[in-house]
């Protein structure tokens, strides 16, 4: 099966083999382009802008600009950053807000095809130790593109970093031809099991069936083994590394700072965005059961909102703010954030802050309205917030606490 031609780079007279190795740039060609952008470093001292919230105010400092639809970020221990750029570069940001022109070198081949590209990073929890971070990226082949999670060793030589030991950690299956939803946020737990979020492709039917990655939490072991304990090892036909059944396209995740579960967002059609905890073995519906509705005609999808057996979310957004990243603030630069959970906003151009009790959202601010697309959403270990814009000229912000 040819893959799909999302690439408007490619040629036409080419033959099928050569579109296809042009679509699925190496990390050599990415590095290429690279070298013809012009260098990001900031050439004049961060913006600042006041914003008043709802519990005091804020002081909202765009560090750096003209990343390339940057998807994630993961903070190293010496308080630089790590920050994917969908297109296939990894770049390394200091603390002020310099980007160094040169990639992270090392990267495996990149399917950038519609929403798919490198998309999430995430270090070990022994990273000090170890070196290995972690990244979530669409990869192709002759029967499709799926996301795709490959771990490295971040070695720096020379002032250079680079990934040695590359390989694969998991790999969807089945491909599909299509170039949406592909979930892709990575998350350990206390454990040290890695939990990967996957949409169900835009075939929605597919999140339902029990032998397909589509549509679900995967957990795993760090060197990608399934765990004896997940809930359908022991059934027949069930992908193995499934922890999740009826999830549509999750671009949010992040551990409950006291439970230790794993919390999502993920996108609804049309409305019905939803914020869940993810359980082992539960079913979340999609697409029998709804808060979402058609595209275009706004027509019922599935049985309705509700029916036995499935999960309903903790809340909803109606109509859709299109959710992406998502972070806990258990930080100390804002006390009154204490437990909060952040959440990005794409369509809705927005960051929400989610006051809860329990499992119970209370309160939702929505700050920064009219900013930009908010990709992600990380508390720092300085415990300010560091957000992602996503355009093609996108921003990495921090927001601080404002003066009294």
């Amino acid at each position: 099966m040819a893959l799909p031609s999302f690439n408007r780079t490619a040629r036409p007279s080419q033959p099928p083999a050569a579109r296809r190795a042009w679509r699925l740039a190496p990390a050599m060609l990415a590095a290429a382009l690279a070298a013809t952008l012009p260098a990001t470093s900031p050439a004049r001292p961060p913006q600042v802008q006041a914003v008043q919230g709802e519990r005091g105010p804020l002081r909202m400092v765009t560090l750096t600009a003209g990343l390339e639809f940057p998807w994630s970020l993961a903070f190293l221990p010496d308080g630089r950053m790590l920050v994917t750029e969908r297109p296939g570069r990894l770049r390394v940001v200091g603390r002020d807000g310099v980007v160094d022109p040169r990639r992270v070198e090392g990267l495996p081949r990149v399917a950038v095809v519609g929403q798919g590209g490198l998309l999430d990073v995430a270090l070990h929890p022994q990273f000090a130790a170890n070196r290995w971070i972690y990244l979530s990226l669409a990869s192709g082949d002759a029967d499709g593109v799926g996301t795709e999670v490959v771990r490295g060793r971040l070695v720096e030589q020379a002032g250079r970093l680079m990934l040695e030991d590359v390989g694969s950690v998991f790999r969807m299956a089945p491909r599909s031809t299509r170039g949406q939803h592909f979930g892709s946020r990575l998350v350990f737990d206390a454990k040290g099991f890695l939990y990967i979020t996957l949409g169900d492709r835009g075939e929605m039917q597919r999140a339902q069936r029990m032998d397909d990655h589509a549509g679900s939490v995967v957990r795993l072991h760090d060197d990608g083994r399934v765990p004896a304990d997940n809930p359908f090892v022991k059934v027949a036909g069930a992908r193995p590394e499934k922890f999740t059944v009826g999830n549509r396209n999750m671009q949010g995740a992040a551990i409950h700072p006291v439970t230790g579960e794993l919390w999502t967002h993920e996108h609804g059609p049309q409305g019905g965005d939803e914020l869940n905890v993810m359980r082992a073995g539960r079913n979340y519906g999609w697409p029998i059961i709804t808060y979402g509705a058609n595209y275009g005609i706004g027509t019922r999808i599935g049985e309705g909102t509700a029916r036995a057996g499935m999960e309903q979310p903790l809340m909803h957004w109606t109509p859709s703010i299109a959710p992406s990243g998502m972070a806990f603030y258990s930080g100390s630069a804002f006390p009154a954030w204490k437990g909060h959970l952040l959440v990005g906003a794409l369509r809705g151009q927005a960051l929400h802050r989610l006051e809860l009790d329990g499992e119970k959202v209370v309160h939702e601010e929505r700050l920064l309205q009219g900013v930009a697309r908010i990709r992600d959403v990380r508390v720092g270990p300085d415990g300010l917030v560091y957000l992602l814009t996503d355009e093609r000229a996108g921003r990495l912000l921090r927001l601080e606490p404002g003066p009294r």
